[in-house]
């Protein structure tokens, strides 16, 4: 699958999800979190890996300004932020739903801006080849991204290739004890 594919379908995912959370009942608490937890997982991986292989590939092999790449950076750093905020968040919480909407927001306006924007001059400007290896390797970095945003990480190379390996497995591990320890 080629690199816009597998982002577009990363997308729609994520825009699942957000639908799923606003149908689900007022009260469904224990819906609503394995939802956000979902998304969070989703979003982090989605955004190391938009870092780690294709917003470096823009900046060098796209004729387009280096700017454009700099805010869609800036928009990963707000909604890790917002996601962070939500790993420990109560349901229940006046504020959660709020911050699931205004995150869900900030979220489809990044996408917009990747697929009306990015999307189209990559598709022009790299060849076929190059899309499907771009493709290939988010594919693989997102096998060990981790699924937990990590705000103040570096999100520009080299500074974000290893502490999100490292984090990863470690993220990773921390989740398996949580789901098989009695009581969580």
């Amino acid at each position: 699958m080629d690199a816009i594919a597998l982002l577009k379908a990363d997308h729609r995912e994520v825009e699942r999800l957000f639908k799923a959370f606003s149908k689900a009942g007022t009260t469904a608490y224990k819906s609503k979190r394995k939802l956000v937890d979902r998304m969070i997982a989703e979003l982090s991986r989605h955004a190391v890996v938009e870092e780690r292989i294709l917003y470096p590939a823009a900046r060098s092999e796209v004729r387009s300004p280096a700017d454009d790449v700099l805010e869609y950076l800036e928009e990963h750093h707000v909604v890790k932020w917002q996601l962070q905020e939500l790993i420990g968040l109560d349901p229940r919480d006046e504020r959660f739903e709020a911050k699931v909407t205004v995150m869900a927001e900030n979220v489809r306006h990044h996408v917009r801006e990747e697929e009306n924007e990015l999307f189209p001059l990559l598709r022009s400007q790299l060849t076929r080849k190059r899309l499907l290896e771009l493709g290939e390797a988010l594919h693989d970095a997102k096998r060990t991204a981790s699924p937990r945003p990590h705000p103040r990480a570096s999100d520009e190379p080299p500074g974000n290739l290893l502490p999100d390996s490292v984090s990863g497995v470690v993220d990773k591990a921390r989740d398996l004890v949580k789901s098989v320890r009695p009581g969580s």
